[in-house]
């Protein structure tokens, strides 16, 4: 196993991070303004102000550095070598089953972490060796160069990383960028990738031609009033929430400039999503702010973590693009999550697209960062998934090499 990564950020960043809070300005804003409008003055006033002056970033890398992480040089094709960044926990269980968690933006490895003590435990017949990446051009690991890492370079770095842990076959979790991901794993590697459980349900309503019997459903049977619900929230983000993606997807490097320059911009732009995208979860001040720190300080920058918006959507001839993986791919068994605040909430017929379904669970609460804000519920899914008489219980070859 390789020597444990420490986090370690220079004491010139964190000096010339408080530098940049210290002369921060910041614009007005109309009396009756509401999140309607974004980000509310007082709130990023109040977060600069503890950033700047209470906030400890070596505490929370101190905690950080408790987990057990790692670096490991993968090499894509037709790109040069990365340091790539991974929390790795394997379960003392010889019947572990190895598991893949895929983050989104603007997540990070962290969302993992509250559920490492009950994954690694046994429990139903199961227990996981967890292996959670920063993707490259996040957190603490390096980012490429070259134009076109898309997602199916994306997914050729994570499917690496299991193989170069030992790791022949594995099973994936993920949401937002996560659902791209190890959709584009299941495409491409089926032979390894056994199983997917997801999140974020992004999915189309079915077809005669391409899902017979679903499309029968959709047309025969009236949606519930959880699924008109998820419906209605899907529609509030494409229309008032989505404006960030198609900036993202298209100038990238724009609104890049701002993010690197300016870490009250970086934090308004961060937290307006924390707030909107989660159900009512109580966010700390100091949850808050390391999720930004980690942006603030990542190795490849904050920008950087935004190109993944413009690859994926500007995929070129050999690539995965993201209409490919709200598809059909048959060759992975799927688990799907649907939570009542997530970005988008579809229809089952409409998940029911995306290949074979083995599982499916209904959230009464939840938002887009269900393994952060639910985690019990998240490792209650993969336990009914992967457990004893869950419908994909010894999926993966048992023994999995460390």
């Amino acid at each position: 196993m390789a020597p444990p990564y420490t986090i370690a950020v220079p004491d010139s960043k964190i000096d010339e991070l408080h530098k940049k809070l210290d002369v921060a300005t910041f614009p007005d804003e109309l009396d009756e303004a509401d999140w309607d409008y974004g980000a509310p003055l007082a709130d990023i006033k109040r977060l600069t102000a503890y950033w700047k002056s209470s906030f400890s970033w070596r505490d929370q890398e101190k905690t950080l550095n408790q987990l057990p992480q790692f670096t490991r040089s993968i090499k894509v094709d037709n790109f040069p070598a990365l340091d790539i960044h991974y929390v790795h926990q394997p379960s003392p269980s010889p019947d572990a089953i190895p598991l893949l968690f895929c983050h989104g933006w603007p997540g990070s490895y962290l969302e993992v972490v509250k559920m490492l003590p009950a994954l690694q435990q046994s429990h139903s017949g199961v227990s996981f060796h967890v292996v959670a990446p920063s993707h490259p051009n996040y957190g603490w690991s390096e980012g490429p160069k070259q134009r076109g890492f898309g997602l199916k370079q994306y997914a050729e770095t994570c499917h690496k990383l299991m193989l170069s842990l030992g790791y022949d076959q594995y099973v994936t979790q993920g949401g937002d960028w996560g659902f791209y991901i190890t959709r584009a794993i299941g495409l491409l590697y089926p032979e390894a990738c056994k199983a997917s459980h997801i999140n974020m349900i992004r999915a189309s309503p079915p077809t005669l031609l391409k899902n017979p019997w679903q499309a029968v459903k959709h047309k025969l049977l009236p949606y519930s009033a959880r699924e008109k619900k998820g419906l209605e929230r899907s529609e509030w983000f494409a229309t008032e929430g989505s404006g960030y993606r198609t900036l993202q997807a298209t100038k990238p490097a724009t609104i890049g400039f701002a993010l690197n320059d300016s870490p009250v911009a970086l934090l308004a732009w961060l937290w307006e999503k924390l707030h909107d995208w989660t159900d009512a979860y109580p966010w700390t001040d100091d949850e808050i702010l390391t999720w930004v720190s980690i942006y603030c300080f990542s190795r490849a920058g904050p920008s950087a973590s935004l190109r993944i918006y413009y690859e994926a959507t500007h995929s070129g001839p050999g690539g995965v693009t993201r209409d490919r993986t709200q598809e059909w791919i048959g060759g992975v068994k799927l688990g799907l999550c649907y939570s009542p605040r997530e970005l988008t909430v579809v229809p089952m017929t409409w998940g029911r697209t995306l290949g074979p379904v083995v599982f499916e669970s209904v959230k009464t609460r939840g938002g887009h960062f269900a393994a952060h804000e639910q985690p019990e519920e998240i490792v209650k899914d993969l336990r009914g998934m992967f457990g004893k008489g869950g419908p994909c219980h010894g999926i993966v070859k048992a023994g999995a090499k460390l």
